[in-house]
């Protein structure tokens, strides 16, 4: 597949830009990934000078040879794509005007067997955005590949970009078709049960504000504490490598609680609903998993042109605390072409999860 990575770390708006643009060629599709700071200045430029190739794109914390909140980067995809990009908008109350645009863009791209993908960033209510995507997306199977915007300065209200225009309290997507290949999608859990596992259930929660208020009818903070053997204090500093798990049949989807409320709640990044099955994880092997998840890749996929990942902003502060987060950009970058975001949350095929890498291969 064609694709050309652009990057810059020139402090000067203009001079970044031209500095990414210059190996973009004739694109068919072009994401931006740029610095807060640069993102929106950068947005207008690149759009005028491309004013007809479809765009998305992101302010963000980026990875290529080493991660940094100060890198412009532009991917520029050539003539083997098939590229649909749209915007879903008011995803905090009505999601569902855009899909009939994007059912538009669903069957205009028409979707081959594991060739197509849709990448998106969101700004928020993303559990609400998974299930909406789905709805244009499902029939024909089209898995989400996405990331929360994150790192974005106080006062700052994230916006996603989209054909020149920016949107606040939105979801950007591009449906990408790869016409030489296939595009694969994985996932990356380092967290799982412990040692003699107590799954409990939720009994009182408040979605609109993402709190669990209770397990098994006690304070959920109360419960956490019992399990992970840490105070109240601790439990959100212990969330990196004690994070809660929502059980689903034989597969963890996590939560990461950043809060604990006046009443011993949790207040986390993603919702649980009552009666779900939660277990508090721990931290395995990360090392290992990494190297069967960059195994799996290298088996599966004979030549890679990129490698696009989303990785948790809790997996990127225990990584940099561990001593690991460049031996991890570095292995990544061994295994293919590698371009990563940091996010405040993953969307990955019909979920939204906390601490987990997801990304997608293009072969």
């Amino acid at each position: 597949m064609q694709i050309s990575i652009g990057t810059s770390l020139k402090s000067d708006v203009e001079a970044a830009v031209a500095e990414v643009c210059s190996k973009a060629g004739s694109p068919k599709l072009l994401v931006l990934l740029a610095s807060f700071d640069q993102f929106e200045k950068a947005a207008k430029i690149i759009s005028d000078r491309y004013p007809n190739v479809p765009l998305i794109g992101s302010g963000t914390i980026s990875y290529y040879d080493t991660s940094s909140d100060k890198r412009m980067m532009l991917l520029s995809f050539g003539s083997d794509v098939d590229a649909e990009v749209g915007v879903i908008r008011n995803l905090s109350t009505a999601p569902m005007f855009d899909v009939p645009a994007m059912e538009e863009k669903v069957s205009k791209i028409q979707a081959g067997d594991s060739n197509t993908i849709c990448l998106e960033f969101c700004t928020n209510d993303e559990e609400r955005l998974v299930t909406t995507l789905n709805v244009a997306l499902e029939r024909a199977r089209i898995p989400i590949v996405g990331g929360t915007v994150f790192g974005y300065p106080a006062g700052y209200t994230p916006k996603v970009l989209v054909n020149g225009q920016l949107y606040a309290d939105a979801c950007c997507y591009a449906l990408i078709k790869n016409k030489s290949g296939k595009i694969r999608t994985y996932s990356e859990n380092i967290y799982g049960p412990m040692d003699c596992p107590v799954t409990h259930i939720a009994t009182k929660v408040n979605l609109g504000v993402k709190e669990l208020v209770s397990l098994d009818g006690r304070p959920a903070a109360d419960v956490y504490c019992q399990d992970a053997n840490v105070s109240r204090g601790e439990i959100v500093d212990n969330v990196l490598t004690n994070p809660l798990g929502r059980v689903i049949g034989d597969q963890i989807f996590i939560t990461s609680p950043y809060e604990v409320g006046a009443n011993g709640s949790l207040i986390s990044y993603k919702k649980i609903n009552e009666n779900d099955a939660i277990q508090v994880l721990e931290l395995k092997d990360y090392d290992a998993i990494g190297s069967e998840t960059r195994r799996k890749i290298r088996d599966e996929n004979s030549r890679i042109s990129l490698i696009f990942s989303v990785n948790c902003i809790y997996r990127h502060l225990l990584y940099s605390n561990k001593g690991y987060l460049d031996t991890f950009i570095g292995e990544m970058k061994s295994v293919g072409p590698h371009v990563g975001v940091v996010g405040g949350g993953e969307q990955y095929k019909k979920q939204h999860v906390n601490q987990t890498m997801v990304c997608a291969v293009f072969e």
